[in-house]
């Protein structure tokens, strides 16, 4: 179904029914006679048991690749047009599963990469380095064993282990065509010397560089899938898969993120979810603050405010005024005359003159479905045309105070 849809009725077992529940992509609501109405709740994903596959799409029928593209640069992973590589299929859990296997063959086709790992540990002979303060404070007084540091060239790095720990999760997903699978289980084989991520512990951290090419591609698309995606599969457990995004959160980060890379190229500086006081207030439990998605500063003042709404004034359940009063908030609180709202969709700039007020507030559409470099050139047109304000802003208050 696709998020803004009202939602469906169809039959479920009281299992599954709980599992979309509990999963936080829709949510089930029995009927009677074992049918359940199944409604999307503002998030899109897929989730899959044994017997059931739910289906969230994004609104405009946005691919993979751009739901990849979004989810990546609103990490600030560096995950760029060039290398979204995913298999566009109907089914989310397979167009993911393809794409990491095709991925994962071309990252492996020359080899597992090998990189320097630093190693700790307590030996009888020198090896790299001895660490003193550690020898003091462990072994006082004894020559042996050894507290030593050293770099050891092996398969055992980061990378290894985070494309290992997305091709274990990925083949624990009911339902992957076998072929697939097959795959996925002997691209695995190949990285069984590597050490296995423990469920919940964080991603190592890795660095993308000349050595490591190969793998960029790769390692984002595992990144994605073990951030957003969960499977399991036991015995005697229903085997379950989830994969759910946020889509609200992912487009204001994905703003933020992109916007300041853009406005990069003006002086200033920009501050993402800034807060600032709404009102006066002697105590702090009657201060209401304000927390806009992204606030430009010029010599430490606020000069423009920018806030970020997935849904679109035409999208079901969107409020257009609701919006705006936000936004006039935002202008009052940080003594701003400009304030751009972006949301996700097509059509046309549009500015609002708050009556009785100075304050402008400016629709800026972004239109999800265009290739990613056009998205990216819409927020750097987007960072021109406020940057443009303000420095009109700066010549007219010249001009009034001569």
């Amino acid at each position: 179904m696709d998020e803004l849809s009202r939602g469906v009725v169809d039959k479920l077992d009281p299992e599954s029914a709980a599992f979309i529940n509990t999963s936080g992509l829709a949510k089930a609501s029995p009927m009677g006679m074992g049918l359940y109405r199944i409604e999307p709740v503002g998030k899109v994903g897929s989730v899959r048991t044994s017997t059931v596959q739910l289906e969230v799409r994004p609104k405009d029928r946005l691919g993979l690749s751009r739901l990849l593209f979004l989810l990546s640069y609103a990490g600030d992973q560096g995950f760029r047009d060039h290398s979204v590589e995913a298999v566009e299929h109907p089914y989310l859990w397979s167009a993911l599963a393809e794409s990491l296997a095709q991925l994962a063959d071309k990252a492996l086709s020359r080899g597992v990469l090998q990189g320097y790992l630093t190693v700790e540990e307590s030996l009888r002979t020198v090896k790299g380095r001895i660490r003193i303060s550690d020898q003091i404070s462990r072994r006082p007084g004894m020559m042996v064993p050894l507290e030593v540091s050293y770099d050891e060239f092996t398969e055992d790095i980061a990378e290894n282990r985070i494309l290992r720990a997305a091709l274990e999760r990925m083949g624990k997903v009911p339902g992957v065509r076998p072929d697939v699978l097959s795959r996925l289980r002997q691209l695995k084989g190949k990285l069984d010397a590597v050490t296995r991520l423990q469920s919940g512990a964080p991603l190592p951290p890795w660095r993308a560089s000349r050595m490591n090419l190969r793998y960029h591609a790769v390692l984002r698309l595992s990144e994605v899938i073990l951030r957003n995606a969960s499977a399991e599969a036991g015995e005697g457990k229903q085997q379950t898969a989830s994969f759910v995004v946020d889509m609200g959160q992912v487009f204001e980060e994905f703003v933020g993120t992109a916007l300041r890379s853009a406005m990069s190229a003006h002086p200033g500086e920009m501050r993402l979810q800034y807060g600032a006081l709404l009102n006066e207030a002697v105590r702090d439990s009657d201060r209401l603050t304000v927390r806009p998605d992204a606030v430009h500063f010029l010599g430490g003042r606020p000069v423009v405010v920018y806030d970020s709404k997935y849904q679109a004034a035409s999208d079901a359940g969107a409020s257009l005024s609701a919006d705006h009063y936000q936004l006039l908030a935002y202008c009052t609180a940080l003594r701003v005359p400009t304030a751009w709202l972006v949301y996700a969709g097509a059509g046309e700039m549009k500015l609002r003159r708050i009556l009785n007020t100075d304050i402008d507030i400016v629709e800026y559409p972004l239109d999800l479905s265009l290739p990613p470099s056009e998205i990216l050139a819409a927020v750097a047109d987007l960072a021109e045309q406020s940057w443009g304000e303000v420095v009109r802003q700066a010549v007219a208050n010249r001009s009034a105070s001569d």
